[in-house]
């Protein structure tokens, strides 16, 4: 049997909306919904979070969760949890991301699915986007993907770009949620940060570049990411 778990990266300063995982969610914060609705899914031998923050870290562990904190400075949160299960005997870590409160099992069962096929190292997740403006919008990623659904590329310029306006293309949203081989997760954090992934802002861009494709999972809609004020109201609005 493999050994699964969770890893919630949570930082407290973020740059477009500081303290977004501590803002109030309904009763309880952001972080927290993110944490309760992990462990609900019951997919994980133990999920924890892993943090810069005294205040999440306290957030979690006064309401009986898991928390470390981490040691050093990080550029991403990827870096973030290889750092937390370094040591750890596990075999299949999972990334959710602290600002996605909405968290269900399906989408993440779908994901570890994927680890049947012994050639895959890193799963991760997208929706089909429909929305134009957000199509367009560089603050959503974009990913296309080849025939077996491993990803070619990430962006956050529009790809496909439509030239043929007769042919109806295709537009996934890449979803932050992953999950690796705890062996792809620490390969990672030795690796120097890819010229894609400098140029563009998106660290799974270091993977394919580093010539690991990423299985990606179509999914249904997965609630809100906070990532603005705006995804805020959005989300009380949802729950």
């Amino acid at each position: 049997m493999s050994k699964i778990i969770a890893a919630i990266p949570a930082r407290y300063a973020a740059t477009r909306f500081p303290a977004k995982l501590m803002q109030l969610l309904g009763n309880k914060t952001v972080i927290r919904h993110t944490y309760d609705n992990t462990v609900a899914t019951g997919l994980f031998d133990e999920v924890m979070v892993a943090t810069d923050s005294e205040i999440i870290f306290k957030e979690i562990t006064s309401h009986g969760g898991k928390a470390v904190m981490s040691k050093k400075e990080h550029e991403s949160g990827t870096d973030r949890i290889a750092e937390a299960v370094a040591d750890m005997d596990v075999d299949i870590v999972v990334n959710v991301q602290g600002d996605e409160p909405f968290v269900k099992r399906e989408p993440l069962e779908k994901l570890l699915q994927q680890f049947i096929d012994p050639s895959v190292q890193v799963a991760s997740l997208m929706q089909i986007m429909t929305d134009e403006k957000q199509i367009n919008d560089p603050n959503y990623v974009k990913v296309a993907v080849d025939k077996n659904m491993n990803s070619l590329f990430f962006s956050r310029s529009v790809i496909p770009y439509p030239r043929e306006k007769n042919i109806p293309a295709v537009y996934y949203e890449h979803i932050g949620v992953y999950a690796f081989l705890k062996q792809a997760l620490i390969d990672f954090t030795f690796w120097p940060i890819t010229p894609l992934e400098a140029a563009e802002k998106i660290e799974c861009l270091r993977f394919l570049e580093n010539g690991i494709p990423l299985r990606m999972v179509v999914v249904d809609y997965m609630g809100v990411e906070i990532d603005t004020p705006e995804d805020l109201k959005r989300a009380n609005r949802l729950l």
